[in-house]
């Protein structure tokens, strides 16, 4: 009996010493969880009686040189950050030329100084840099063009919709990169 209350005292010890220790700011401890840096987003479009859904998370410029920087050129880019950034259709559509059937995919940028790809990626609920080029059903070409402002937060989003066609648009730091939508 002498011996558990030994034994309980021991660790009420070690557990306030513990306490005491961490609150004094001598030990590390975790930091609190908080909000991602990156937050997640949705675009969302409707044409032709179906629908378009994008998810994706929202990286910040925070002071860093983004395209060719923190987006390098001519690599594979997750096009936004986190989880892999999700497109699904409800209807088959084309983008640029491409017919894309209904359906999820994981959507890549392969960016290039004033040539940028967009890749639509059979592969789904992956990390974003995950990528595996066999599961590529196409690469499509964008338009690139230069934002009068620079744009803290990236974002993705349709413009310019119509009933059978809209425009995907991807804007970042200055750059604003885009393909069209059309339903068949």
């Amino acid at each position: 009996m002498h011996l558990r209350t030994l034994s309980s005292a021991a660790c009420c010890t070690f557990l306030l010493a513990t306490a005491s220790l961490a609150q004094s700011g001598g030990m590390d401890m975790p930091a609190k969880p908080g909000p991602p840096l990156s937050e997640p987003a949705v675009a969302n479009v409707s044409l032709a009686g179906g629908g378009i859904h994008i998810a994706y998370s929202t990286p910040h410029i925070r002071n860093r040189k983004i395209m060719g920087g923190l987006v390098p050129y001519n690599e594979i880019w997750r096009t936004g950050a986190n989880d892999a950034t999700t497109f699904e259709t409800t209807i088959p559509v084309h983008i640029g030329t491409t017919l894309v059937p209904a359906g999820k995919y994981t959507l890549y940028t392969l960016p290039a100084p004033g040539k940028w790809m967009l890749i639509v990626n059979k592969q789904t609920k992956q990390w974003g840099t995950e990528y595996h080029q066999e599961q590529d059903l196409a690469r499509i070409p964008m338009k690139e063009k230069e934002l009068k402002a620079p744009q803290e937060i990236m974002s993705i989003g349709f413009e310019d919709t119509k009933a059978a066609s809209t425009e995907l648009h991807v804007k970042w730091e200055s750059t604003d990169v885009s393909v069209k939508i059309t339903t068949p």
